[in-house]
C-alpha cells in the first residue's frame, strides 16, 4: 500500500483523486487547502490529517519522513498558477508527484521542473485522462493504421457555461488560470496532438475571457476549434454543455465514459506507465501561444 498527501483538497477535481487513491487500495494520510470545506474527506479518508496552512502541512510531512514513514506520492489539485511551486516541493520532499491539468502555465516552467526532476530520484506525472478514453484510443488507432499522409478535417466544439462566480475566482484571472484555452481547453488540445501529431501552424481567430476560437494544422489534421463559457453559445438551451468532435464530418462520441478515468490514470502511474513531463510540453507551448 502506498501513502499519499494531497494539496488542494477543497477543489472541484480533488474528490476524483481521493476516489482514485482509495480505489487503487492506497491511503491518503495528509491533505492541505486554505479553505476548510473538505467534508468530502469523510467519504474517503476520515482519518486523514487536514491542514489549512502550508507550514503545518510541511511540518507534518517532515515528521513522517523523519519517522521513516515518508509519503510516496503528493497529488496536486491546487490552482493552476501554484502547480509548479507545489511540484517542486513534492520533488524536494522526495515523493513522486501527480499533477492535475495544466501541469504548469508556461513552457519555461516545464524546463525548470524537468531539471529538478532530473536532480531527484522521483517522477512527475500528468493526469491526461482523455488519452485513456476508449473512443479516443479507437480514433488514434484508426489514424495510426490509416494512410500516413492523410489529412483529416477536424472540428472541435466545447461549450461549458460558467456563472459570474467563475470570473471572480482565480479561474477568471488569466495570470492564475492561464485563461480559457489553458484551464478549459488543455485536455482537448493534448488529445488532438496525441492523435493527429505535432503542431505545424497555430492561428487564433478570437480570444477573450469567455470564449476562444482558432485553427490548427497538425501533422495529420486541419482543426477548427471553439471553446466557450457563454450559455448563449449552446445550440440547445436545454443542454448543460456541448461537447462535439467531428472527424471528416463524423461525430466521435466521447460524452460518456469519463467515469473512472482518474482511477485508471492512478493505476497506470502506480505501475510506472503514467504520462511524464515530456508528454505535455508541446501542449503547454500551444496554449501559451494562444494566450
Amino acid at each position: 500500500m502506498k501513502t499519499f498527501a494531497l494539496i488542494g483538497a477543497a477543489g472541484y477535481i480533488a474528490p476524483r483523486h481521493m476516489k482514485a487513491i482509495r480505489d487503487t487500495g492506497n491511503k491518503l494520510v495528509a491533505a492541505l487547502d486554505p479553505h476548510d470545506s473538505v467534508g468530502i474527506l469523510d467519504s474517503y479518508f476520515p482519518d486523514c490529517h487536514f491542514f489549512t496552512e502550508f507550514e503545518r502541512f510541511d511540518r507534518h510531512l517532515e515528521k513522517l519522513k523523519r519517522k521513516g514513514e515518508k509519503v510516496d506520492y503528493i497529488s496536486i489539485c491546487s490552482p493552476n498558477y501554484l502547480h509548479d511551486a507545489h511540484i517542486r516541493y513534492g520533488l524536494r520532499y522526495g515523493a513522486d508527484v501527480i499533477c492535475e491539468k495544466p501541469m504548469v502555465l508556461n513552457p519555461w516552467n516545464v524546463d525548470a521542473i524537468a531539471e529538478i526532476e532530473a536532480e531527484s530520484n522521483n517522477k512527475v506525472y500528468n493526469i491526461l485522462q482523455l488519452r485513456l478514453h476508449p473512443e479516443i484510443i479507437k480514433l488514434k488507432k484508426m489514424v495510426e493504421e490509416g494512410d500516413p499522409n492523410k489529412i483529416y478535417d477536424v472540428d472541435l466544439t466545447y461549450i461549458t457555461p460558467r456563472g459570474n462566480w467563475y470570473h471572480n475566482s482565480w479561474k477568471g484571472d488569466v495570470s492564475k488560470s492561464g485563461g480559457i484555452a489553458t484551464n478549459i481547453g488543455i485536455h482537448f488540445f493534448d488529445m488532438l496532438i496525441w492523435v493527429f501529431g505535432a503542431v505545424k501552424e497555430n492561428g487564433v481567430l478570437f480570444h477573450d475571457q469567455k470564449k476562444s476560437k482558432g485553427k490548427l494544422v497538425l501533422e495529420n489534421a486541419k482543426v477548427s476549434w471553439f471553446l466557450s463559457l457563454d450559455r448563449n453559445d449552446l445550440p440547445n438551451a436545454q443542454k448543460e454543455k456541448e461537447r462535439s468532435l467531428l472527424v471528416n464530418g463524423e461525430e466521435i462520441d466521447f460524452t460518456e465514459g469519463f467515469e473512472g478515468l482518474h482511477t485508471l490514470s492512478y493505476r497506470n502511474i502506480l505501475t510506472g506507465i503514467g504520462f511524464g513531463i515530456d508528454e505535455i510540453k508541446q501542449t503547454i507551448e500551444l496554449v501559451s501561444e494562444i494566450r
